[in-house]
């Protein structure tokens, strides 16, 4: 984060809670709010700080980018959080998050092999290398073509730092509103990084029951329709 950046983070709603048992919660975190809380008290204010207000046990599971949407589990119990991070560790987690991207794909579906590594030169920022990035796997398909954009639906096989916006900026195609990798024009095309997290599928840590957890965002819903 630059000197520039000024965080705000969104307050309405303050906690959108999809789900809670006595191990686990989860949340539909909005665009623009930490997920954990950064350096400073200025970024204390973070969607695991506002759950411990009222859960003071509750534990990071895994994470999204500030200005990433979706869903979010968090831990309520110490043995939910090490079985749950070993299903995120396992890849036995499923993901499925939504995206405007700018431009035309040239196929309706393909699966994106792009190693990547942090830009030791421009934090927080990732780079593709072959020679020494982590292996980096996204499937994605194409649900809605428009002019100039196109909605894509997008399933991480890992879990890398900017993964699917290297992934589809690789392509040719960055995520709309992106302001660390998209071009001026893909930038000004919308108000906010256009990636939501529209579901997560894993299995309850004590019992083993399957899980499946949805959420619309601001821009489209779970199903994947546009409500701008």
């Amino acid at each position: 984060m630059t000197d520039a950046f000024k965080y705000c983070p969104p307050t309405q709603p303050w906690l959108d809670v999809l789900y809670q048992d006595k191990d686990l919660i989860v949340l539909n975190k909005p665009s623009g709010l930490l997920t954990n809380p950064g350096r400073g008290a200025h970024l204390a204010d973070c969607l695991l700080s506002r759950v411990q207000q009222h859960y003071p046990q509750a534990l990071l599971v895994h994470r999204l980018d500030m200005a990433t949407s979706g869903v979010v589990v968090m831990a309520l119990r110490r043995k939910a959080e090490a079985a749950l991070k070993q299903q995120f560790a396992k890849r036995s987690v499923q993901k499925r998050y939504l995206a405007l991207v700018w431009g035309t794909l040239a196929q309706q579906q393909g699966t994106v092999d792009v190693p990547l590594m942090a830009d030791s030169s421009s934090p927080p920022r990732q780079k593709v290398c072959f020679e020494h990035g982590k292996a980096a796997i996204t499937h994605y398909s194409v649900l809605q073509q428009f002019s100039d954009r196109t909605l894509v639906e997008l399933k991480p096989i890992t879990g890398r730092s900017h993964q699917l916006r290297m992934h589809m900026l690789s392509l040719g195609h960055p995520i709309l509103g992106d302001a660390f990798y998209a071009h001026p024009q893909a930038l000004a095309a919308a108000p906010r990084l256009m990636l939501h997290a529209a579901s997560l599928q894993l299995h309850q840590p004590y019992n083993g029951t399957a899980l499946h957890f949805v959420a619309d965002s601001d821009f489209v819903n779970a199903k994947g329709e546009l409500i701008l």
